[in-house]
């Protein structure tokens, strides 16, 4: 998967939303969190999927950079990368979630002493 080095970051963020935004494929992840697993112990955990739909979210999280492959003989094992996932958090919720404790601390703090809050803070960019 070394292309994805050479997309843009918009265009990896594309891949990933896109990875992450199907409920199967959310369910693997899940799965993928515990340990490696083959693409049969998969299909296994997963019977109202066919083999060939798995192989397809697979390959999706594959290019998104979630799964990394490794082929032993016959087997495939899919292993969770979550560097993107946590790519993702450090731009998108990370700031969002400061944002929001920032504005709950500034009401409360408000509320309890009376005063009227400040919540002309911008979010962050």
């Amino acid at each position: 998967m070394l292309y994805i080095y050479n997309m843009s970051i918009d265009d990896q963020d594309d891949a990933l939303f896109k990875a992450l935004g199907h409920r199967a494929r959310r369910q693997l992840l899940d799965l993928l969190k515990e340990g490696p697993k083959t693409t049969g112990a998969l299909c296994e955990v997963l019977p109202q999927l066919n083999r060939c739909t798995v192989m397809q979210h697979l390959r999706v999280l594959e290019d998104a950079g979630l799964v990394v492959v490794e082929r032993r003989g016959r087997e495939r094992w899919n292993h969770l990368d979550a560097l993107p996932i946590h790519a993702l958090h450090e731009r998108w919720i990370g700031p969002y979630a400061t944002y929001a404790v920032n504005m709950l601390g500034a009401l409360k703090q408000a509320a309890e002493g009376g005063q009227p809050a400040r919540l002309d803070e911008t979010l962050p960019e």
